[in-house]
């Protein structure tokens, strides 16, 4: 698994899951929060060009190889930072968190469960940055190589059911840890009426919209995300 760190490994830990756009995505939060912490933002195995072993083919086996990840340093108090399909991994990591390693969740414009979600797969590269981005010319920063190979990588741990599981929505009532749930408000892949069924599905969770900010509010908006952070 490879993981770039970054920060004082003795100030508080936060960890950052990026969602199919790849790491990239997340590259600039953790630039923006390595003053006093220690940022963990890993790669999801087979993205990037990175191998993905053959038996890790769901999101729930994502959220498991990071908490034993978390095992292997012993790192406490773990602040679990996801956008999209990484804020999936990280409700999934929160109903496992055995060894009570997480100290709460913050969710960027989240997936998982059930609910009106885009299909982007037919879409053209434009087609996507227009109902990801409230400026699509922001899509420009997440242009990679490995895009295509990313995007099967995707399909393999979220693609059927699309985005989301089933069941997922009923089993976040047993989530004790805070939550915060971030959303661009101009987001058209999953809408701010998305985001606040998911935040009702968690017993303790605030919502907030971020404006002038689509499904990554975080490259948009980098400023109120880390202040939303900050507060939380």
């Amino acid at each position: 698994m490879t993981v770039n760190h970054q920060g004082d490994p003795t100030k508080p830990p936060v960890l950052l899951l990026h969602g199919g756009a790849g790491p990239r995505s997340m590259a600039g939060l953790a630039d923006a929060l390595t003053a006093d912490r220690h940022v963990l933002t890993p790669t999801h195995p087979g993205f990037e060009g990175t191998d993905r072993p053959e038996w890790m083919d769901t999101v729930a086996d994502m959220a498991d190889a990071y908490l034993d990840l978390l095992d292997d340093l012993d790192l406490n108090d773990v602040l679990v930072v996801g956008n999209s399909v990484g804020g999936w991994i990280a409700a999934e990591m929160a109903l496992r968190d055995n060894h009570t390693r997480l100290k709460g969740l913050v969710l960027l414009n989240a997936v998982g469960t059930a609910g009106e979600i885009t299909d982007l797969r037919a879409l053209t590269p434009p087609e996507i940055a227009a109902l990801a981005f409230t400026n699509p010319a922001n899509a420009q920063q997440l242009q990679t190589p490995h895009q295509p190979a990313n995007q099967q990588t995707l399909a393999i741990y979220a693609g059927d059911p699309y985005m989301h599981d089933p069941k997922l929505h009923r089993r976040l009532a047993r989530v004790r840890l805070p939550v915060q749930v971030l959303w661009g408000e101009d987001d058209q892949v999953v809408t701010p009426t998305y985001g606040q069924a998911l935040a009702d599905a968690f017993p303790s969770a605030t919502f907030q919209l971020v404006d002038h900010a689509g499904h990554f509010p975080q490259i948009e908006r980098l400023d109120a995300v880390v202040e939303a952070i900050e507060k939380f």
